[in-house]
């Protein structure tokens, strides 16, 4: 246990938990939008009720989203003071226009979607919640702009040992950043269809009696998940085979790590569905091949050659050196965790896509087969998890497969860290920061499932009956 292991221990943990509420808050809110533009666009009450009652699921994701992004910059400055003193030139920029920009908008936009429903007319209502889609979706650009900077890193120079910006516009025109930000985008638009296909599932297999109109939001509430389910997973997979097909060439070594290949293939390149290597010996173990398999996902064609990590490590070391700042360097990645992570990411994708196209089939109009056998609704509500445990895999890859670079090829991880922290402290920190986003989490769950033990028309129904008139008699 040292100084380094348990820093970046404490960044996976809080980058982690944050990011579970990344992606719920971009999808649900988009998802949210669609549905009051149903509204509006139909005029349907079924669907303004739909909006206010998984509105309030996303505005939950939302309030623990921003205070868990808030123990994730605090903690920079605790445990990384030199990689900020190192990039603060450079992440100065994306991240003041995340702040001052997106997070200002989402936050005001919020505000005003919340509070005037039935105070100003639907067109301008609805561009309200459209705002905070923006907002969501510009605050990942400059986040992401950021992080593809360390994987790739561009527009720049090194100036008394810090790295200065020289061309901003070379940030947005990452090509990491594009493949990087419509996977993750995709990622998220999914992960809000699943949980709200999820969450109706749920309500439907309430052992209560629903009324008809509660059983007719949580149908339509499904009916619309599965589908955009079905066009964001294919989306998700899409942009994941021109993102790997991307780092075969820019990350080598994280590629070959995802497919565990050690030694450099033959022309036609067999693809591992199972392995286990061996860290110390490198030797791969227990794997079933398909052959061609992995030239085709590579390449798109029967030919094609792919690095092993043995070569890539000996062409680092000649690159790069056997030693940084008086460290020896070895430039393995993860390869276990970084191969199983890719297998549960793209498997659970390609579930995901498979019980949509059923589900779909299942609730056509006329059919609604789906509703009639619970086991059915049940598969849909466990999915309700599958994103998280996706997303969480996709930043394993996206991260540990960086290493041991904090900025790929420039700064170490070990280079990184602050000078003046102890392990005392970081085990202090860790264990706090621990029970806080174990606290937080119960609390967020709490709320979710007692929010969940309502319906839509009740919630409606109770707030039609309130007097919403703050300087009415009523309200002292």
């Amino acid at each position: 246990m040292n100084i380094v292991s348990l820093a970046r221990f404490q960044f996976a943990m809080t980058t982690i938990f944050h990011f579970f509420f990344v992606p719920f808050s971009i999808g649900t809110v988009f998802i949210v939008a669609i549905m009051e533009s149903m509204y509006v666009s139909t005029g349907n009450s079924l669907y303004k009720k739909m909006t206010k009652f998984w509105g309030n699921i996303f505005l939950l994701s939302f309030a623990v989203g921003v205070v868990t992004g808030l123990i994730q910059e605090f903690q920079f400055g605790m445990n990384w003071s030199d990689y900020s003193r190192f990039m603060g030139d450079i992440f100065g920029a994306p991240l003041a226009f995340e702040a001052l920009l997106s997070f200002f908008i989402e936050s005001t936009f919020i505000g005003l979607w919340v509070f005037t429903w039935n105070k100003v007319g639907k067109g301008l209502h609805l561009f309200f919640i459209w705002m905070v889609v923006f907002g969501t979706m510009t605050s990942a650009l400059w986040i992401l702009t950021a992080n593809s900077f360390m994987q790739h890193p561009v527009g720049f120079t090194i100036k008394n040992g810090r790295a200065v910006m020289v061309n901003f516009g070379a940030l947005l025109a990452n090509k990491q950043l594009m493949f990087e930000y419509g996977h993750v985008i995709m990622g998220a638009l999914l992960t809000g269809a699943t949980i709200f296909s999820g969450l109706a599932a749920f309500q439907l297999l309430k052992k209560r009696k629903l009324s008809e109109v509660n059983r007719a939001i949580y149908k339509k509430t499904m009916r619309l998940g599965l589908l955009l389910m079905l066009i964001f997973s294919l989306g998700a997979i899409t942009m994941g085979d021109l993102q790997m097909r991307y780092l075969v060439h820019e990350q080598p070594m994280k590629f070959a790590a995802t497919e565990a290949v050690m030694k450099t293939t033959g022309k036609r390149a067999p693809w591992s569905v199972i392995a286990f290597v061996d860290p110390k010996t490198h030797e791969v173990k227990g794997n079933i091949d398909i052959p061609d398999m992995l030239s085709i996902l590579s390449y798109h064609k029967t030919t094609g050659s792919v690095k092993g990590m043995e070569e890539l490590n000996k062409e680092m070391k000649k690159q790069y050196g056997t030693k940084v700042d008086g460290q020896k360097m070895d430039y393995y990645v993860p390869v276990n965790t970084l191969f199983w992570s890719f297998r549960f990411m793209a498997g659970f994708g390609t579930l995901l896509a498979l019980v949509s196209i059923v589900g779909l089939i299942m609730t056509r109009k006329g059919h609604e087969s789906l509703y009639k056998h619970r086991w059915c609704l049940w598969i849909i509500a466990i999915l309700t998890f599958a994103p998280f445990i996706m997303n969480t895999c996709g930043w394993l890859i996206t991260e540990l497969g960086r290493q041991p670079w904090t900025v790929y090829g420039i700064f170490t991880t070990a280079q990184s860290v602050s000078p003046n922290v102890s392990v005392a402290s970081l085990l202090t920190s860790n264990i706090v920061y621990f029970c806080l986003f174990l606290s937080l989490a119960i609390i967020l769950i709490a709320l979710i499932v007692r929010y969940l033990h309502n319906d839509p028309e009740e919630l409606w129904m109770a707030e039609d009956s309130k007097n919403t008139d703050p300087f009415a008699k009523e309200a002292f």
